[in-house]
């Protein structure tokens, strides 16, 4: 498996959507993930930059994950909408 440098996280209530991408931009991984199922996937990779929707529930998620060694980035929504495009 090729490495990661950057995921973006979308997270929701129960499935959260992870895209990440090596350090040339192409896109190495693009799947679902249940919410048990979120620390133990970041738990394998090595630390990465993770970039997370600034919302009520980012906050926690931020923690657990920088816990995991990873370093994480919350994006105010107006900046993640031209993502989405």
């Amino acid at each position: 498996m090729q490495s990661i440098s950057t995921i973006g996280l979308d997270i929701a209530k129960s499935v959260f959507q992870v895209h990440g991408v090596d350090t040339a931009g192409q896109v190495v991984i693009r799947r679902q993930l249940r919410r048990r199922h979120v620390l133990a996937f970041f738990q394998k990779l090595p630390p990465c930059l993770v970039g997370i929707e600034a919302c009520a529930s980012s906050h926690h998620w931020s923690r657990e994950l920088q816990a995991l060694g990873h370093t994480v980035r919350l994006m105010p929504p107006a900046y993640v909408k031209p993502y989405v495009k």
